[in-house]
């Protein structure tokens, strides 16, 4: 039970960064969604090293995130 609760704990962490990411690519602002992408990769790595979620699930949410911060990158040009 205390490892469920403990696994639960930090998958809720892993939405939250991938949440705070999106919220801050809303603001437009490609600095502070950049270093919001690398903490939220970060996060991610370290959960699908952990076995809380499969490889390619995390590979696929950091894909997925990469590409609008690239394309919020390209409009600000």
């Amino acid at each position: 039970m205390k490892q469920r609760s403990r696994n639960m704990s930090e998958r809720a962490a892993v939405r939250t960064y991938i949440k705070k990411f999106y919220k801050v690519l809303e603001s437009q602002d490609t600095e502070a969604a950049r270093i919001a992408f690398e903490a939220a990769c970060s996060k991610i790595d370290r959960s699908a090293q952990k076995g809380l979620q499969h490889k390619n699930k995390a590979a696929r949410l950091k894909s997925r995130m990469n590409a609008h911060l690239k394309e919020l990158a390209t409009t600000d040009d």
